[in-house]
């Protein structure tokens, strides 16, 4: 055990049998003009210490209102508990006043929320944050307080914690913030730390640091975690028993080696059915060759950074270095890599939004560096999906207006015409025609995001981006967006250029794949070859970090990158060298 970690445990934890957490029949309800409606209904369950028990289902089941009643942080008037209690060792939380609830959260109680960025002051530095949440429990001096806080972003194995200590939350990376969420958690030992899909956000490579970290962390200090989360993969890593949870209730309760190899509940091997596996795909027939829709020659797209009195441009951010690739008709491309290593960035340029040196050609029809002044048929070419369809959607349009727009746009056909064709494209991609007349609020996640794709299709487009466009759906969401994805590309003919970070969604739908790391390709090839027999190191790592939904699994631990993540600043004349790719055969490239 490191010091660091003595520091926060004092001792090694001895085993104790007695429940930690209790809850007991709990329904939680809220104020309706119908009257009282609940929202958790009769949950019961238990929690000892050193174990981890996974809430696990979709969005609505009642998951984060279950760890909000267990805080003392519903929402009041509306949300309340109604029935059942919530007892911490001999305490009874539901009846405790405010004053004696706040002593609670933080020393016995903690939790680590699913945006960070959210949950730290952002005019505030991390040490103050810390070291605040220390005296807040604890008569400490300000300079102890701060050596706790200091040993606390050290146990989390946070890079250089004396330089953390004095950078805002701004400054630092998401998987960093996730890091000073858990040391601030964990800094007065609680008995125990509920997780909030706490790497929901995260890249795959910086979800498995974490999650080795909490489990190194709970090892070494007894502490009891309830880990909530719609990531099946991450349940059969980390929980030793799961509850699965749906419209408030819980359907299922059963360690998690039994769950996963005989579930009871239908709703339970449903949700086991939909999740993506890696290698689950199998031989698919490789794609006739046809012509590109897309071209990207030598692409490149660097931004300026102005400092001084005069804002002179002092460093350019090296987004996208010299890339260069093809997307063929019919063919889905996937661009992989974690956040900041420019794939958001290449789809930005290929429909000019952001300036670029080199070639895109789209459609027989080159794009110009600047993107302005690019004329309507090559927009009609190319259309975006984003991540979160409803920051895509005017909310204050009807659907069939908001599907029919770029129809009014480009001058296509009369109200009646437009109107029949959102209709048709509403029935394309799963919906009824008499919701047209419905807002982007009145609609589920996934049905927003089948909503924007047929906005996409309207202009009948030869390339789609889409760019994490099924990474904050839940599993079975996912799955049938993925599944409309592949219906509309057979039926259709339209290339996808799929982004994303999720390895295994990219190996059940792509053809061939292309894995970025700071704004360059490092490895290029058919989905068989790249995740087959994958030859960069990053591609491996990337590979390696990806959740297995099977707990009889084991995986040698990830290999830790020491010192801090390389940057794509630069300053002026001092750009990074280029790498440059050979070819192995097959098409399938790796850096040289």
């Amino acid at each position: 055990m490191t010091q660091a970690l003595q520091t926060l445990s004092g001792a090694d934890p001895a085993p104790d049998a007695a429940p930690v957490l209790t809850v007991q029949g709990l329904t939680v309800s809220v104020r309706s003009e119908a009257g009282l409606r609940p929202l958790v209904e009769d949950l019961s369950f238990t929690l000892h210490r050193g174990e981890t028990l996974a809430i696990a289902g979709e969005s609505g089941s009642g998951k984060s209102i279950t760890s909000l009643a267990i805080m003392g942080l519903l929402p009041p008037p509306a949300v309340r508990v109604t029935a059942g209690r919530i007892s911490l060792g001999a305490t009874d939380l539901t009846t405790l006043p405010e004053s004696a609830l706040r002593r609670v959260r933080g020393d016995r109680v903690a939790m680590i929320f699913q945006e960070p960025m959210t949950s730290l002051n952002p005019v505030l530095t991390v040490g103050i944050q810390l070291a605040e949440a220390i005296r807040a429990h604890q008569d400490i001096s300000r300079a102890e307080a701060r050596r706790r806080a200091l040993e606390a972003l050290t146990a989390v194995r946070l890079s250089q914690p004396e330089r953390r200590m004095l950078q805002f939350p701004h400054e630092l990376s998401g998987g960093m913030r996730q890091r000073v969420m858990i040391a601030m958690a964990l800094a007065m030992r609680p008995e125990v730390l509920i997780a909030d899909e706490p790497t929901t956000a995260l890249d795959v490579t910086v979800q498995r640091e974490v999650l080795d970290l909490l489990r190194d962390l709970q090892r070494d200090l007894g502490t009891a975690i309830i880990l909530i989360t719609h990531d099946m993969g991450v349940v059969a890593e980390m929980a030793d028993r799961v509850i699965v949870m749906k419209a408030g209730r819980m359907v299922e309760e059963a360690r998690v080696t039994d769950l996963f190899a005989a579930p009871r509940a239908p709703y339970t091997r449903d949700l086991l059915a939909a999740v993506p596996r890696m290698g689950m795909r199998g031989e698919v027939t490789a794609l006739a060759p046809s012509e590109a829709v897309a071209v990207l020659s030598d692409v490149v797209v660097r931004f300026p950074i102005k400092g001084g009195m005069l804002g002179r441009t002092t460093a350019l951010v090296h987004a996208v270095e010299h890339v260069s690739f093809d997307i063929r008709k019919g063919e889905t491309f996937a661009l992989v890599g974690e956040s900041g290593c420019g794939k958001s960035t290449i789809a930005k340029a290929m429909v000019g939004l952001v300036p670029h040196q080199g070639r895109i050609e789209i459609g027989g029809q080159t794009l110009s560096p600047l993107g302005r002044d690019a004329p309507k048929s090559l927009r009609r070419a190319v259309q975006m999906v984003f991540q979160d369809p409803m920051a895509a959607l005017n909310p204050r349009m009807i659907v069939g207006d908001l599907i029919a727009e770029p129809l009014l746009i480009h001058g296509i056909g009369t109200a009646k015409d437009r109107r029949a064709a959102a209709a048709e494209l509403m029935r394309r991609v799963g919906l009824s025609q008499d919701q047209l007349d419905r807002y982007p609020h009145e609609f589920s996640g996934g049905q927003r995001q089948r909503i924007c794709i047929a906005r996409a299709l309207a202009l009948k487009p030869d390339l789609i981006i889409a760019d994490e466009s099924v990474s904050a759906l839940d599993v079975s969401v996912q799955a049938r967006v993925l599944a409309l994805l592949k219906e509309l590309q057979d039926d259709m003919g339209v290339a996808f250029l799929f982004i994303s970070h999720d390895m295994a969604v990219v190996d059940s739908i792509s053809d061939r794949v292309a894995v970025m790391y700071l704004g360059q390709i490092v490895e290029m090839g058919t989905r068989a070859q790249v995740f087959g027999n994958p030859q960069h190191p990053y591609t491996q790592r990337l590979i390696e970090a990806v959740p297995v939904p099977d707990p009889t699994h084991r995986r040698a631990p990830l290999a830790r990158l020491s010192g801090d993540i390389p940057s794509p600043v630069h300053p002026i004349g001092s750009g990074p060298d280029r790498v440059v790719l050979r070819d192995i055969g097959g098409g399938h490239m790796v850096a040289g």
